[in-house]
């Protein structure tokens, strides 16, 4: 059968890649740390130290997740190559066979790339959830409402992604949309799917707050920081701080606007802010704030000696015409464009409800070739 002969073509083509794959796993040392930590956990004085032992508890797990990814590719695999030789084997065309073979064939390269790319998640802190910062830039009122187009989209990404979505502080536009917002996206590797969505965002559209219809360019800013939850050494003095604190303007129940529970901290030796307003007490939001800033100085520090400065934002652009790390166009066409990794997406408005995987992992791929830039973005006309 042709069809089934271009499909084992298909998957012959893989097997080195999936050979490359279950190689960079480790299998073999990751097995055997399931074993030592398996034992750990049976003696008695295990959860004596609870903290220690819900870490070890979820390394076990990701460690035994990811020798059952290894176990499934493999066993798709075959399963995939005896189906196709036991339809070679039978006379006739057999379409219902065909459409089964294209279905697994189809299912198993998506999982071989998600596994292949997820090997790139090699960062200090890729592991770590994700916390995000949207800033509207020039642009006005179109901006604001650009950056709530991308605070939905990563949300639909965290939807489909399984992972969860907190805000953290919010300040709505004027008119509309948002002017700034915090939020934090947890489950496994966010910061590492998401450290490449930094820089400044573009978007060229007819904008529906121009009643003469004309199309306008507006522009946000991400920064996107990992949430290190372990205790950070970093020494900050206490005449380095400002702390604000105000009334939450974001939704979360009754009492979010009662008391000044917000808390703003920005320290003055570097111009950073931070700020939280989504947990129930000052206290609280002043210690989430606290851990943010020990983070973003901790990446700082590290950056200090590389050739960028700017520490987890990255370089230090104007929000503004002239720059863009990424362009959205839904006019006069429509297409995403990455500056940085030269991926360029027609189905716009698809990325614009989530799809963001392609563009991800093409940062993902460019930042493993050594992060040069591909070429100049696309030109707006």
């Amino acid at each position: 059968m042709v069809l089934l002969d271009q499909m084992k073509s298909e998957l012959v083509a893989q097997d080195e890649t999936l050979k490359e794959v279950i190689a960079s796993l480790d299998l073999d040392n990751k097995k055997k740390i399931i074993e030592e930590l398996s034992r750990e956990m049976e003696e008695p004085t295990f959860w004596d130290d609870a903290t220690k032992a819900n870490k070890k508890t979820k390394q076990l797990k990701n460690l035994q997740d990811i020798v059952d990814t290894a176990s499934s590719l493999q066993k798709s695999h075959d399963d995939i190559l005896e189906l196709i030789d036991m339809g070679n084997e039978e006379e006739g065309d057999d379409e219902e066979l065909a459409k089964e073979v294209r279905a697994d064939l189809d299912d198993f390269t998506e999982k071989l790339e998600r596994v292949r790319i997820g090997n790139l998640l090699t960062g200090e802190y890729d592991n770590c959830n994700a916390i995000l910062k949207l800033s509207a830039g020039a642009g006005g009122t179109e901006s604001c409402d650009f950056a709530s187009m991308l605070f939905r989209m990563y949300s639909k990404w965290a939807e489909k992604k399984g992972f969860t979505l907190s805000v953290l502080d919010e300040l709505p536009g004027e008119e509309a949309g948002i002017k700034n917002i915090d939020f934090e996206i947890s489950g496994d590797n966010a910061y590492g799917y998401l450290k490449g969505e930094k820089g400044v965002h573009r978007l060229v559209r007819i904008s529906p707050f121009n009643a003469q219809g004309k199309r306008q360019t507006s522009f946000v800013s991400c920064d996107v920081m990992p949430d290190i939850e372990d205790d950070i050494d970093i020494e900050i003095k206490d005449d380095e701080l400002r702390i604000d604190t105000y009334r939450s303007s974001g939704a979360g129940g009754q009492h979010i606007n009662k008391t000044s529970s917000a808390v703003r901290i920005t320290h003055l030796p570097t111009g950073i802010v931070v700020s939280c307003q989504n947990e129930r007490s000052q206290f609280q939001n002043k210690d989430k704030a606290m851990q943010m800033l020990k983070a973003k100085l901790l990446m700082l520090k590290q950056e200090e000696n590389m050739e960028k400065l700017a520490g987890i934002r990255g370089e230090v652009k104007d929000v503004n015409f002239g720059s863009g790390d990424r362009s959205y166009f839904l006019q006069p066409y429509t297409m995403v464009s990455d500056k940085r990794s030269g991926e360029k997406i027609t189905d716009a408005l698809g990325v614009l409800d989530g799809n963001l995987d392609r563009l991800i992992n093409a940062y993902l791929k460019w930042l493993a070739t050594g992060g040069k830039p591909v070429g100049d973005d696309v030109e707006d006309i």
